[in-house]
């Protein structure tokens, strides 16, 4: 028995602290994290911050240019853009954060459980990922629309099915060089079973992989979610929403007011690379750990 801890000891591989694999990223990586970070207090905080009500219009002040008290101006709806911007934050980077959330967990859950049982389970479970590429991300989200009713839920669990056999597929390499270590042998002899080894060790130890696919899965999301409310499927206005703004706002930008349309743009775009930046800092990472 003494054997097998000591083999447990030697073999599981030695977890890193969040801030140790941000560090590990490098300058471009603390940047990117510092860019999610705001945005993510702006999305929670956004509607406390917001001067004046994001839904309120005066059409007599459409396209107006930044005053002292509306420091962005308005839209072409004569409503308070800043306003709009922030709270419009929330559905913009919290549906994203819905979807990457859903489809983690059910990818972790195909990939672990494929990569245990191994054998027919395995086969079963890959072909049925492979049937998945076959549905694209845009398109499950349009049929949800017209089933369910446009809105922000139904394209979101739309996205995160579609996700899934992406997250499936790498996590399962992980998984299974996890499930070949010595430790997992030792863990067996010791009586554990494989739901307890999958929970404590196997799981955790793919941590940093995990967190690095949900940050590069958090820009197509977002990306795919604002393009979703642009054709009018997703959030639906006066409700702010980033996709929304560009979607309402774009003659503005032949009529020469591009900024009610370019600002949510670039807010899209800003939180976007910042995801994609860190996720493939931390993917880098989770590779030369794996190594």
């Amino acid at each position: 028995m003494s054997a097998a801890v000591a083999t447990i000891a030697e073999e599981t591989p030695r977890r890193r602290s969040a801030w140790s694999l941000l560090k590990a990223t490098g300058p471009a990586g603390i940047a990117a994290a510092v860019v999610i970070l705001l945005a993510t207090l702006v999305a929670i905080f956004g509607p406390l911050l917001a001067p004046y009500d994001p839904t309120l219009s005066d059409l007599s002040l459409s396209w107006v240019a930044p005053t002292g008290g509306h420091l962005l101006g308005f839209d072409g709806q004569g409503r308070d853009l800043l306003s709009r911007l922030l709270v419009g934050a929330r559905t913009s980077i919290l549906g994203p954060l819905a979807v990457v959330v859903l489809c983690m967990l059910a990818g972790t859950i195909i990939a672990v459980t494929a990569a245990w049982r191994r054998g027919a389970v395995d086969a079963a479970l890959s072909s049925g990922i492979d049937i998945m590429f076959a549905f694209p991300g845009i398109l499950l989200a349009v049929l949800a629309a017209s089933v369910f009713g446009a809105g922000l839920l139904a394209a979101a669990v739309a996205l995160a099915i579609a996700y899934t056999p992406y997250v499936a597929r790498v996590l399962r390499g992980a998984a299974l060089k996890e499930r070949s270590q010595q430790y997992v042998a030792a863990l067996e002899v010791q009586g554990a079973s494989g739901a307890s080894i999958c929970m404590r060790h196997l799981v955790p130890n793919m941590f940093p992989l995990i967190v690095a696919q949900s940050t590069i899965l958090f820009g197509y999301a977002m990306v795919d979610l604002a393009a979703i409310s642009f054709l009018g499927l997703g959030v639906q206005p006066p409700n702010p929403d980033w996709g929304v703004m560009i979607s309402e706002n774009q003659s503005g930008i032949v009529q020469g007011y591009p900024l009610s349309a370019l600002l949510p743009g670039l807010c899209i775009v800003l939180v976007v690379v910042a995801f994609n930046v860190l996720g493939e800092r931390l993917f880098e990472q989770a590779q030369k750990a794996r190594q």
